[in-house]
């Protein structure tokens, strides 16, 4: 069943869960534009056709598991494969910081998506299989795939 949510509880639920919907959306198209617009339908979405949550876990679940559906949907779009990309910078901090992220955003999605829910948004493999709605050894594998293709890209030996 469908609940309604009033504007101050949704104003409230994008000041908590806003930066995390944002950040999965640009990792998963690279783009801050797309990112944005991915952002707003997600809260769209949770504005009109949000469901009953048990607690405030499930709602950041739900709006991460909508931010990725919508993400996927945009990469299988028309227009997406007719677009010029736009030189877009991803803010970080120190140079290793930028080569780390650039090269997390440079791996297929298969295995960007575990890497950036685990390892920057913090979720368990239990959870990011819940929300990438993948098993958990699939999840485990592809972090660790994701792990040895970083691995590789940034030269390291540990």
């Amino acid at each position: 069943m469908e609940q309604t949510i009033s504007a101050r509880q949704l104003e409230a639920d994008y000041d908590a869960y806003g930066a995390a919907v944002f950040r999965l959306a640009l990792a998963f198209l690279g783009q801050r534009a797309d990112a944005e617009d991915v952002t707003q339908e997600t809260f769209c979405r949770l504005l009109y056709r949000a469901p009953a949550f048990a607690d405030e876990a499930h709602k950041k679940r739900w709006l991460l598991r909508v931010a990725a559906n919508l993400s996927r949907n945009q990469l299988r779009g028309f227009w997406r494969k007719r677009v010029t990309p736009l030189e877009d910078t991803v803010p970080a901090g120190a140079p290793e910081e930028r080569e780390a992220l650039n090269a997390v955003m440079a791996l297929p999605e298969k295995f960007k998506l575990p890497i950036h829910l685990y390892y920057y948004e913090g979720y368990s493999v239990a959870e990011v299989a819940e929300i990438l709605k993948l098993g958990q050894s699939a999840v485990k594998m592809r972090l660790k795939r994701g792990r040895e293709l970083l691995k590789l890209e940034l030269g390291g030996s540990n």
